[in-house]
């Protein structure tokens, strides 16, 4: 859509008018959100301006910058601050030109606060998701879909994140910095040394840039007068040079006037002009006036924090209960952060915190409440199952938020016993105007003799949480020592996996498949053999899930391919042209975007006619993901690729996703082929071929051992068989001097 099609779009002008986001029409405000709009379409610059003209957030107005290419907008940025939200267009000078801006903005210029929104007209470019994960957005829109309301919406939404991002980030610098001041304090050798560095270091804190002045309630020398009062102890510019004088025979009328006012409250005042800090201490009571320009703008827990250590040499243990909350205490829901949890669980180690139960303790798809309702919503619910828990617990059970989504319990067993826990969560939780219906799933660790410290209780506790999160059939489960083998063991066997692997140790064999009828060889399945360097093999049924598990099989899973193709070429030079090779795909594989590109390239690299290459999924991949699996094979089809499904029948199949798959044979599974001529009547081994009869695909049948069974699957009306009646999976060489003796 052109920019000319965007000015004349009344939905996008004009649509939902009625928001209820708190952004509001007025014709004056304090203050500026600076946004940047960086388009190669000067009608997109006039238009934004348009729909957020008049309008303000948090009482303060829009001002705009703007830019026209990408090197622009970084011109732009490397000279201008406080920049809130950049509107951005990804297709500019070059089709990834907003992209390369974005990378910049993060890696080079270093600027993680600003929000940024992409905008694009050509959809496709950059996938959303891909888009959002790397490059550290707040949205992505095409220009179609960018209505006047989801612009609104969108820009609100960034700044309330910056606002907050900037609130978190000030913070931090404020108490880095307090805490450098904090050390520099008390490091001076007498008062007169602290009191200059303390108004100095304070300037620079609050970023005042005017004079400062520190008034305490005695003079310097208690022997100098008697009455009470407040005396200059240090000052700045104009007002340097009164040490020692009450502050009502030196300081200016407006100066007199903040600290009066702040002594008789007994309370800090911040004005136009300046700051006052009332400091209370045990020893003293001081008054810090610093003179600025303009507001400051500090929170009052800061301030707070200032104050204590302004008072720490009189004062210490209040400076020392500031920082601790500041450092141990999670700001959201008051609780202790994993900090703390982790000082408590040493405590838990060594007797001197009561209990024998750690819990841990996830919020169920709590990614998805955030992505559905909002990060607002995620964090009142937050907040709700903080106050239930601290609520409804024994009022002995420690509770602390040690991630973003779960939390740490510590107590007995019988105040934190699993039904206990779970029955917290039956009823739903108010967030605003939501009642959300949430599960946990809990990691539970009793404790142990030889506990060595907290991380390591933490670990226990973990390793039980996934496990139970891996279970479907219960919501939580107990550290037992033999989880953590399992999970040395696991992770041993996939370094091994991954040594041997880019080692060139691991082996694809092939095991031949033949027609029914003639008993000819038509094809053969590639398979994965390693070798365990004790002349034997490694199941794959042990380590292809590793492999899944950690990744490593998109690689693994290409190389096969690779090695099938490099087969198939070797055998068609060996006048075994018409043969098929039969290669797994599983899941992970399909999640690599790259996953049918590459199929289609590799084929090509080995000169093979896609025909002869048949991808075998098994139904629990289907049904992990359909649409995904789906669309893939399909343009895989669409390149003449053969397709299988495998395994079918022993998973929870769906046969409408059967009927959209688009197949080219069922394989019907060993486990329904070994009863035939054991007892077992063959009647799933039956329907699943009369089955791929009906749908019109051909079958194999694997798994075949006998020539009973081989007699009976070909009565049923069987296209083809695999097993060891005919031939066990072998090597290439092999594999070849088979075929050379079958022909």
């Amino acid at each position: 859509m052109s920019a000319n099609d965007m000015i004349d779009d009344d939905t996008f002008l004009f649509a939902g008018q009625n928001d209820d986001v708190d952004i509001e029409e007025v014709e004056v405000s304090e203050g500026v959100w600076r946004i940047l709009i960086v388009d190669d379409e000067p009608e997109i610059h006039k238009v934004t301006e348009l729909a957020l003209a008049n309008l303000r957030v948090s009482n303060r107005r829009f001002e705009f910058l703007h830019a026209y290419t990408g090197e622009e907008a970084i011109a732009l940025l490397k000279r201008e601050t406080d920049i809130a939200v950049i509107l951005l267009d990804v297709v500019m000078e070059s089709d990834d030109a907003g992209l390369k801006v974005v990378e910049k903005i993060r890696e080079e210029l270093l600027l993680t606060d600003v929000r940024i929104i992409l905008r694009t007209g050509q959809p496709g470019y950059a996938p959303e998701e891909q888009v959002v994960m790397q490059y550290d957005i707040n949205d992505y829109k095409t220009k179609t879909e960018l209505t006047r309301n989801k612009l609104l919406t969108s820009i609100f939404s960034a700044i309330r994140s910056y606002q907050q991002l900037r609130q978190i980030s000030q913070s931090k610098d404020f108490l880095q910095s307090l805490n450098q001041i904090n050390s520099e304090l008390i490091s001076q050798p007498d008062l007169m040394a602290f009191v200059e560095v303390l108004v100095r270091r304070s300037i620079d804190l609050f970023g005042t840039n005017g004079d400062g002045v520190l008034l305490i309630d005695h003079p310097l020398e208690q022997n100098e007068v008697k009455d009470d009062g407040f005396w200059i102890t240090y000052g700045t510019g104009e007002m340097s040079g009164f040490e020692g004088v009450r502050f009502e025979k030196a300081l200016s009328g407006r100066a007199i006037h903040l600290i009066t006012k702040a002594i008789t409250q007994q309370q800090h005042q911040i004005e136009e002009d300046g700051l006052v800090i009332y400091v209370k201490a045990q020893s003293c009571v001081g008054v810090l006036l610093l003179e600025s320009k303009f507001p400051v703008e500090i929170s009052t827990e800061l301030l707070q924090a200032f104050v204590s250590n302004v008072a720490s040499d009189l004062d210490n243990s209040l400076l020392i209960r500031k920082v601790s909350d500041i450092a141990y205490r999670d700001a959201l829901t008051n609780l202790p952060n994993r900090t703390r949890f982790i000082q408590l669980l040493d405590e838990y180690t060594t007797g001197r915190l009561e209990g024998d139960t750690v819990v841990l303790l996830d919020i169920d798809h709590f990614s998805d409440i955030n992505d559905g309702l909002g990060q607002e919503a995620g964090n009142k619910l937050l907040i709700a199952v903080a106050s239930r828990l601290t609520q409804q617990l024994d009022s002995s059970v420690t509770v602390c938020r040690i991630g973003a989504d779960i939390f740490g319990l510590i107590g007995s067993s019988e105040t934190l016993e699993t039904n206990t826990l779970l029955t917290i969560f039956h009823k739903s939780f108010r967030t605003g105007d939501h009642f959300i219906p949430i599960n946990a799933t809990l990691g539970i660790c009793r404790k142990f003799a030889n506990d060595k410290n907290g991380l390591a209780v933490l670990k226990h506790a973990n390793i039980a949480l996934n496990r139970a999160k891996k279970d479907i059939r219960s919501r939580f489960n107990y550290y037992e020592t033999e989880m953590e083998d399992e999970t040395s063991w696991r992770l041993g066997m996939i370094r091994r996996l991954t040594n041997d692997f880019h080692d060139g140790k691991l082996q694809v064999w092939y095991q031949p498949q033949v027609n029914v009828e003639t008993g000819k060889v038509i094809g053969m399945e590639a398979l994965l053999r390693w070798p365990n360097g004790e002349g034997g093999f490694v199941s794959p049924v042990t380590f292809i899930p590793l492999a899944e598990y950690s990744g490593l099989i998109v690689e693994i899973g290409a190389w096969v391919l690779e090695q099938s193709c490099k087969q198939v070429k070797r055998l068609q030079e060996m006048s075994f042209s018409e043969l098929r090779v039969a290669v797994n795909v599983s899941m992970p594989q399909f999640r690599n975007i790259n996953f049918v590109d590459k199929v289609i390239e590799t084929t090509k690299t080995f000169d093979v006619d896609p025909k002869y290459v048949e991808l075998e999924i098994t139904e629990s991949v289907v049904m992990d993901d359909p649409k995904l699996v789906i669309q893939a094979l399909e343009k895989l089809k669409q390149n003449h690729f053969t397709i299988a499904i495998d395994d079918f029948g022993t998973g929870f199949s769906s046969l409408s996703y059967l009927h959209q798959l688009p197949l080219d044979r069922l394989k019907v599974d060993r486990e329904f082929i070994k009863d035939i001529g054991e007892g077992g009547d063959g009647i799933i081994a039956e329907t699943v071929i009369n089955l791929g009869q009906r749908l019109g695909l051909e079958t194999i049948a694997e798994g075949i051992e006998t020539q009973f069974q081989l007699d009976y699957v070909r009565k049923l009306g069987c296209d083809e068989a695999q097993g060891y009646f005919h031939a066990k999976p072998m090597p290439a060489e092999e594999l070849e001097q088979f075929l050379l003796t079958q022909k």
